[in-house]
């Protein structure tokens, strides 16, 4: 059984920070889950995800950042997650228990359509959780069984380490921490550029973030296309390619980014996402198996603050296949 959620709860996801809804503009249906695999390593403890769960992980984690929550409240989400689901959106379950977290519509949670939506129930969660006095400092599988009053509350602490490892590396606080195997290549799709000068699949990869993150500051595109203030070959320069600002330089700032950053990688097959640089760090998709590799570039040359620029210190790159 799942504890009941108030009304008042279910309104606030509803009407406030479940603008993330615009996820209903992505088509997060359309990737083709594989074998391959996405690793999370955070001090020496590693965590394996199918691509699947790795999508629902980055999601869980990427609500808790745009709603200001510590990792704490992640690294919770996320061992609730595993437990009643293993990170998978179920249709079915326990009597009516359904999605990432089985809750219950009958319990109060919202309709069977509301909490198989992930972002729903996802910040529904969240909406519990945050009523709950201490929640930050309660033992992991405390604080989870306050939320769901589950039947078998010591099993979500089976789950306390992952989940740890998890959130450190989704909230940004351990850079370059998660990577994902993909396919090297994408089917080819429309290329001619939308109103804003960026191609379809890049357009959106820009509506995502935006609907994940909420308001960010974007460039490297304009409409019409650009054509200058790029290295030559830039995918900017064929509408591909979407660059997010975290200004100033500073810790704040790249753990903002690498919360971004990892996010992107957790979707990268689903969005056919080619590349991503960020601190100094590039992830390709075609050497994914490798990981997050050193970006290589040249600034012996230039001032500190345009090498910040070149080394994507200041901003995440992300573009995609043609």
């Amino acid at each position: 059984m799942r504890k009941l959620v108030p009304a008042v709860v279910i309104t606030l996801v509803v009407a406030g920070v479940i603008g993330v809804g615009v996820w209903a503009l992505v088509d997060r249906v359309g990737g083709l889950f594989t074998s391959r695999t996405c690793t999370a390593t955070v001090a020496g403890s590693s965590v394996d995800l199918t691509p699947e769960q790795a999508e629902n992980a980055g999601l869980i984690a990427a609500i808790g950042v745009r709603r200001g929550l510590p990792a704490r409240a992640v690294s919770i989400a996320l061992a609730t997650a595993y437990q009643e689901s293993k990170i998978v959106n179920l249709t079915s379950g326990d009597r009516d228990s359904l999605g990432l977290f089985q809750q219950r519509p009958s319990q109060g949670w919202g309709s069977e359509e509301q909490v198989l939506d992930p972002v729903y129930s996802t910040n529904a969660f969240y909406d519990a959780l945050v009523e709950i006095d201490g929640y930050r400092e309660m033992e992991v599988t405390e604080a989870a069984q306050a939320v769901q009053r589950s039947g078998f509350p010591e099993a979500y602490a089976d789950h306390e380490a992952d989940a740890r490892v998890l959130a450190s590396a989704l909230t940004g606080n351990s850079p370059a921490a998660l990577s994902c195997e993909v396919p090297g290549d994408a089917e080819a799709a429309n290329a001619e550029l939308r109103d804003v000068g960026l191609t379809f699949r890049a357009d959106k990869v820009r509506k995502e973030l935006t609907a994940v993150f909420g308001d960010l500051s974007v460039g490297g595109f304009a409409p019409g296309g650009v054509s200058t203030g790029h290295q030559e070959g830039s995918a900017h320069y064929e509408g591909r390619a979407v660059d997010v600002f975290f200004r100033p330089v500073s810790e704040q700032s790249a753990v903002r980014g690498w919360a971004m950053a990892h996010y992107l990688v957790t979707q990268a097959e689903r969005m056919s996402v080619a590349t991503i640089i960020f601190d100094d760090k590039i992830w390709t998709a075609r050497r994914s198996a490798q990981g997050w590799r050193d970006y290589d570039v040249d600034t012996s040359d230039v001032s500190a603050e345009t090498a910040e620029i070149l080394e994507h210190r200041d901003h995440v790159h992300v573009d995609v296949f043609s």
